[in-house]
């Protein structure tokens, strides 16, 4: 217990730095950037622009640089939360830092007519 002149020395971290850290930016677009989503780093790194990365970033970078990795994985190794990873990982793409590959869309469900006639022929066939 601490007295009223003392503060506690495990005391919640202050909820500014993930504002700091990104920046103040915005969340981006779930079609943009979604749980799925695969991440690289860019191949060309003459072409990419010369702006200094924050040390997040700079971390994100060298994490993607190792080969795809989707948006939740990132998150889970970095320990930032997700928010957070999805803005900074935006505004890298945007940069020409990063390869963004969206998630395969879903398949179509199939026809059950169609199957049910597979079906038949297979029974027809062997059975």
């Amino acid at each position: 217990m601490t007295t009223p002149g003392e503060q506690a020395s495990d005391a919640a971290p202050p909820l500014v730095r993930p504002y700091v850290i990104t920046k103040g930016r915005g969340l981006p677009d779930d079609e943009q950037l979604s749980l799925v989503t695969l991440v690289t780093a860019a191949g060309d790194e003459q072409q990419r622009p010369t702006r200094r990365l924050s040390p997040e970033e700079q971390g994100l970078l060298e994490l993607c640089a190792a080969g795809y990795l989707t948006v939740a994985e990132i998150a889970g190794h970095t320990r930032l939360p997700l928010g957070v990873v999805r803005i900074l990982l935006s505004g890298l793409s945007e940069g020409g830092y990063l390869l963004v590959r969206p998630p395969v869309a879903r398949a179509s469900l199939v026809d059950t007519r169609i199957l049910q006639e597979v079906l038949n022929g297979l029974e027809a066939k062997f059975g």
